[in-house]
């Protein structure tokens, strides 16, 4: 597989990148090993993790699964050498006092998160190291309206790069980037970044998939244009893409189980169990039924082919799973089909965004 260039970071990474929320909660650690060797097998060098994984987030699993990727590396010597790490800081504590005892993200915090996670992977740098959400307040996860009056911020943008540029210079971090991040947000981190020495963002992590094309509202001429990569996450919508939600619909009895949506209320209750974003779901799983394809190589396709994605982030709870989201690569989708998708897209908008 191809390696591509991340940003400006001279740093080339994978065009699918491995997403491990899953483990330490629908997955065990065996299973979770397994799924990394076969990574691994298959050319994925590029794994992607956080501080507050898994997911759900709750306090007894948070950490759980940079634990588990820590004792598969130290299971497999020689392999933490063979991979890109990339793993996130949290934002503000957003409800999980869990994460940290102060509502913000200071740059101490940001410093005692990093060490916390060095030592939960067994390994002494990180290569990409992430803002997941931003410590100033705006409009995330699922909510479209950016309000003034809720602005909480205590940390500058210039302090927190000045955080991570001491880890960059201590050795235990390669290159940074942001995740849930704006088009203002992107700006400032590379113009306060150039202008005072300081790291300059090599990607942002955000979600995009034919239920959600938020991305290209903007972000993405920002991000061209600033030369900062791309990482996708959720490219399948939580498995609404899949096509396993089409009949059941996300809960009841009929609902797939050990599925994400239908286990966990709480996911239930974001942007990915709306009635309007199973919906939309159901018209691109049957487009791509019609054309021969199945629903997860149709969308997996879209984010693989898309010029503005440096590497989708694919989450699996199975080695079949997997193998089935790899296999997906190198689909290319026939013009009828991507002018389908944009007519789709045109007439019910981005209801997962």
């Amino acid at each position: 597989m191809r390696k591509v260039p991340l940003g400006q970071s001279g740093l080339h990474v994978t065009p699918i990148c491995l997403g491990t929320m899953t483990f330490g909660e629908q997955v065990d650690e065996a299973t979770s090993h397994q799924i990394l060797d076969r990574s691994l097998e298959r050319g994925v060098d590029f794994i992607d993790t956080a501080e507050i994984y898994a997911v759900p987030t709750r306090k007894e699993t948070c950490g759980a699964t940079e634990t588990i990727i820590g004792n598969w590396f130290a299971a497999n010597p020689g392999v933490r050498q063979k991979v890109t790490l990339a793993t996130k800081v949290a934002g503000p504590s957003r409800g999980m006092p869990w994460v940290r005892e102060g509502k913000g993200m200071t740059p101490a915090d940001i410093v005692a998160s990093c060490d916390a996670s060095l030592k939960r992977l067994k390994t002494d740098v990180i290569d990409l190291y992430q803002i997941h959400w931003p410590e100033r307040h705006v409009p995330q996860f699922g909510n479209i309206y950016f309000d003034p009056a809720k602005e909480t911020s205590a940390t500058p943008i210039r302090e927190q790069l000045e955080a991570l540029a001491g880890l960059v210079k201590a050795g235990k971090v390669r290159h940074i980037g942001l995740s849930n991040e704006t088009p203002w947000g992107v700006h400032e981190f590379v113009r306060l970044a150039e202008q005072h020495g300081l790291p300059r963002v090599a990607s942002v992590q955000n979600a995009f998939n034919l239920v959600n094309r938020a991305h290209e509202n903007g972000m993405d001429e920002a991000m061209h244009r600033l030369d900062v990569s791309l990482l996708v996450y959720s490219p399948l919508a939580f498995g609404l893409l899949t096509g396993k939600y089409d009949q059941s619909g996300i809960d009841g009895p009929d609902a797939p189980k050990g599925a994400r949506i239908a286990s966990f209320e709480s996911v239930r209750k974001q942007r990915w169990g709306r009635p309007d974003a199973l919906k939309a779901a159901r018209r691109y799983n049957q487009l791509a039924r019609d054309h021969g394809l199945t629903p997860t190589r149709m969308a997996l396709a879209y984010c693989y082919t898309k010029w503005h994605v440096t590497s989708t982030i694919i989450g699996v709870t199975t080695v079949a799973q997997l193998d089935e989201d790899i296999d997906a690569f190198g689909t290319i989708l026939p013009a009828e089909v991507l002018a389908e998708i944009d007519k789709i897209r045109w007439e019910i908008r981005d209801p997962a965004m």
